[in-house]
């Protein structure tokens, strides 16, 4: 019996995303290509591995066996690869990163810069994927690195419940209360904020546990008129009047001066962001070389961000 190891990448994607179609997206092969590298590793087996009698594709015993060691041959080569890197005097490679816009802008443009002139052959694949589909494509393997937001009230919770991963902090970003400036009376202490209408994020979202949090701490039951998830049209709402949000202070970053106000109001909490990798076999927790490079330059780029929000407050 002589097995490709290709093949069982192949059967090994089949098994944990359920199916052919998200197989062959995961692996950028098509459906057809898919089907036949499978045909032919049951010709080399010389069993079935595909239950094809029902709609949906589903594993025969010998193919949920042998997917099993698939997963395994995959975890080891895995590892080899990390260990090998260990070697080279010059790291290289693709590496995929999934985030979201505010962090994309400031956090992974600047750093991906810096990756640029350190570590020229290190090849970062960007994708825009955030919230449970950023981690579980963590976990499937689909993305080397997440990059991850969460209100600093349950941070760890998220990513601590999901056992096969491992944060690595990168920055807290200071939550800021904004409002319209054509208001006549603008909020300037929490007792003004009671009956004004709030843009909202959704409470699954960092934003939206900090209004939650933020209201409960103080006794009052902020009034929601409309529910947002996305930045720009939260502060695009508050600059034409409609109510006041709560924003992390970088996506303040390319406001213009005026077209909101941010008020004083302060103990507002923070949004805290990681990045996030894959718990390795060794379980140490540390990413490999080609992710903790980049996770370097995101630290760098972080420390340089802090400085220029420092310098942005305290001259306001």
């Amino acid at each position: 019996m002589d097995i490709d190891p290709r093949r069982l990448r192949v059967l090994h994607e089949v098994a944990r995303r359920g199916g052919v179609m998200r197989a062959a997206e995961a692996l950028h092969l098509t459906a057809s290509a898919v089907s036949q590298q499978l045909a032919l590793l049951e010709r080399e087996v010389g069993l079935s591995l595909i239950d094809r009698s029902q709609r949906r594709v589903a594993l025969t015993p010998a193919g949920r066996v042998l997917a099993g060691y698939a997963e395994r041959v995959e975890e080891e080569l895995g590892e080899a690869r990390r260990e090998l890197i260990r070697f080279t005097e010059r790291l290289a490679g693709p590496v995929a990163i999934a985030a979201f816009p505010t962090v994309i802008r400031h956090l992974l443009v600047p750093a991906l810069g810096r990756l640029a002139e350190r570590h020229p052959q290190i090849t970062p694949h960007i994708r825009e994927l955030y919230g449970p589909p950023a981690l579980q494509e963590l976990r499937l393997g689909g993305v080397d690195l997440a990059l991850t937001e969460e209100d600093a009230d349950k941070a760890g919770k998220t990513v601590a419940a999901r056992q096969s991963i491992v944060s690595h902090p990168l920055y807290v970003d200071e939550y800021r209360i904004v409002a319209p400036p054509g208001w006549a009376e603008v909020p300037r202490q929490v007792a003004d904020l009671a009956g004004v209408p709030w843009i909202a994020g959704p409470p699954d979202q960092a934003c939206g546990h900090a209004l939650e949090r933020f209201a409960a701490l103080h006794g009052f039951t902020p009034h929601r008129v409309h529910m947002i998830q996305e930045f720009p049209p939260t502060l695009a709402l508050v600059a034409a009047g409609h109510g006041v949000a709560i924003v992390p202070s970088l996506a303040l970053l390319d406001v213009p001066d005026g077209e909101v106000v941010v008020t004083g109001i302060t103990n507002v909490g923070a949004r805290k962001l990681d990045a996030v990798t894959r718990l390795g076999r060794t379980r140490s927790g540390e990413p490999d070389p080609v992710q903790a490079v980049v996770i370097a330059a995101l630290r760098d780029a972080a420390e340089e961000l802090s400085g220029r929000l420092g310098a942005r407050w305290n001259a306001s």
